[in-house]
């Protein structure tokens, strides 16, 4: 009797191959791995794994890209060096802590301090030897870089005007509180940077974010309708505070923003947050809470280019997310609540505060805090902080506030401000007053173009030809980033440019200044010098066609992306992948 023959084994789908990071975060014991080895040695540069640790530390390592090219010609070491991020919840700082802080910069970093888009700090051109000495001066000031960088809840941003009100308060402190409860729990930072000692004995574990935290970085910022400073949309959670008169009924909670992406993968976009419960006021720790585990346990761990929120909720659902945020949370949330439309509050120049002081809110051209042949700006920050002792917040807009000022103060503090060659606000066209850009090159590895050395001559070339078509005193925002990452948030605002290759930018328009809708990319590679005359037809158009009242964004959003191509290009291809993919991330 013949037998049959032998039926093939069903095939079981391989595992997916997790990120090389994960295995990286998994085997580091909490964030450790061999940093303190590496740091101790004299090695010049820590290895790929210990830089993605580094991350979570606070720093991130890099090189000076002005003199690579010399150095490999001379067969010479690159001049290796570190970005060092302090964690600062809603940008504020007391005198004492800035006054630290920019000692700091003087002895162990470039002279400068920056501020970042996120009310945070940033030192720049930190040698090796100098790291856990920068480290260990900021956690002296009861500051800070652990969580600043790497794949947890970054630095929370909120409303910068320091104005006595229950509103104000209360969302300066729900960011130290999110802040606070989302502090990575390991000890291996104290161990590696403050010479902690290791504890024996005692299970050390991360009660939210488990060995591996989350699969990618995560973003949390805290707005009102009134005041959209914060571009609350663009973060991987933002939360829109309600209030009826000065007390708060809760918040309405958007998830999935976030502006990240790669040239040439179309897979990648930004997209803005979608709106996806209602909350009480005691509710907010536990639903922040919620959406972060749902994340850690199903956001994509095999592709760190598909790691954000945004991409765990456009492939599953929002209904999916909502339901999983329900689950783990113990219980249905409410749909969110109605709101007025989104505005931006200027903060800057000088403002009451609501208790008998003032704050001045005082430009910083890139965020950058440094002392030049012309401006002075440091060294007078120093002056003023150290005599009349303000308080300080950070904007997201990359300025100062320096706030808690006596009324008889304010002259003084003016005169010594403006003698030093700043600039007030009511000097600035608004278009300077309105612009962002992020470091790039020397310091940003990923830099494929300028952005923060090329922004005031670009933004004043830009004025000139608006200036052309009467539009000197327009409100409109440009971002400038020198590369598609987004850290300057340039797919949301009127005008983004975007590093596309060297001395080439991407051009994004159509956007609005409120930050509601993402612009959409009108031009490729764009020689960094023809970019204001690129956009003179636009402006030409907008002043004659315009509705009254109507923001620059908003008419080319109307106006549409083939119209506006046909402007700028007549010859060109309209660009309508790249366009509809915006269209539909948003």
């Amino acid at each position: 009797m013949s037998q049959s023959p032998e039926l093939p084994k069903a095939k079981v789908p391989a595992a997916p191959k997790l990120a090389h990071v994960e295995d990286v975060k998994q085997e580091s014991a909490l964030l450790r791995g061999s940093i303190a080895e590496t740091l101790n040695s004299d090695l010049v540069k820590f290895t790929e794994d210990e830089y993605n640790l580094l991350k979570f530390h606070g720093t991130y390592q890099g090189y000076d890209r002005d003199s690579a090219t010399e150095l490999k010609q001379a067969k010479a070491e690159k001049k290796w060096e570190f970005m060092v991020r302090a964690r600062i919840p809603a940008g504020r700082l007391t005198a004492q802590q800035y006054l630290d802080l920019d000692d700091l910069a003087g002895r162990r970093a470039n002279h400068t301090l920056r501020i970042t888009t996120r009310q945070a700090i940033q030192f720049h051109g930190v040698v090796k030897s100098d790291l856990k000495g920068a480290i260990a001066d900021i956690n002296q000031t009861m500051i800070t870089t652990l969580g600043a960088c790497g794949d947890v809840v970054r630095n929370v941003t909120s409303l910068p005007a320091p104005v006595r009100s229950p509103i104000n308060e209360r969302l300066a402190a729900d960011a130290k509180r999110i802040s606070d409860h989302l502090l990575p729990h390991t000890r291996a930072y104290h161990e590696i940077w403050l010479d902690g000692e290791k504890v024996l004995g005692e299970p050390e574990v991360e009660p939210i974010y488990g060995t591996t935290y989350l699969p990618r970085k995560f973003k949390i910022g805290l707005g009102v309708p009134e005041d959209n400073s914060v571009d609350v949309l663009t973060n991987d959670l933002g939360i829109v505070a309600l209030f009826d008169g000065d007390t708060l009924t809760g918040y309405n909670l958007a998830v999935g923003g976030g502006l990240g992406m790669t040239h040439n993968k179309p897979k990648t976009y930004p997209r803005l947050a979608s709106f996806v419960a209602f909350v009480e006021p005691d509710d907010l720790i536990k639903a922040v809470e919620a959406v972060v585990i749902v994340q850690r346990d199903h956001g994509d761990r095999t592709n760190r280019r598909h790691a954000r929120l945004k991409y765990t909720i456009d492939d599953r659902g929002l209904p999916w997310f909502k339901s999983e945020m329900d689950r783990v949370f113990g219980r249905v949330l409410e749909d969110p609540r109605p709101m007025p439309p989104f505005q931006v509050a200027d903060h800057l120049g000088w403002h009451e505060q609501g208790d008998g002081l003032w704050y001045l809110g005082l430009p910083v051209p890139s965020g950058r805090i440094q002392d030049t042949d012309t401006v002075k700006l440091r060294t007078a920050l120093h002056d003023v902080v150290g005599r009349f002792q303000p308080a300080l917040v950070l904007m997201p807009t990359q300025d100062l506030i320096l706030a808690d000022v006596k009324d008889a103060d304010r002259a003084e503090i003016e005169r010594t401000l403006r003698a030093a060659g700043v600039q007030f606000p009511e000097e600035l066209l608004p278009v300077h007053r309105w612009s962002l850009a992020c470091p790039a090159l020397p310091t940003c590895g990923l830099a494929l173009t300028e952005a923060e050395r090329i922004r005031t001559p670009m933004i004043d070339s830009i004025a000139e030809v608006m200036a052309r078509y009467g539009l000197a005193q327009e409100r409109l925002s440009i971002r400038i980033t020198g590369c598609p990452n987004g850290c300057a948030r340039p797919y949301a605002g009127d005008i983004g440019l975007v590093g596309r290759m060297p001395g080439h930018f991407s051009l994004y328009v159509g956007g609005d200044f409120e930050c509601t809708r993402l612009n959409w990319k009108l031009l490729d590679r764009v020689p960094e010098d023809d970019v204001p005359e690129t956009l003179a037809p636009l402006f030409a158009e907008f002043a004659a066609q315009r509705d009254q009242g109507e923001g620059f964004g908003d008419f080319l959003n109307r106006l549409g992306l083939e119209r506006a191509t046909a402007l700028v290009k007549p010859d060109a291809p309209v660009s309508q992948g790249d366009a509809s993919a915006l269209v539909e991330a948003d």
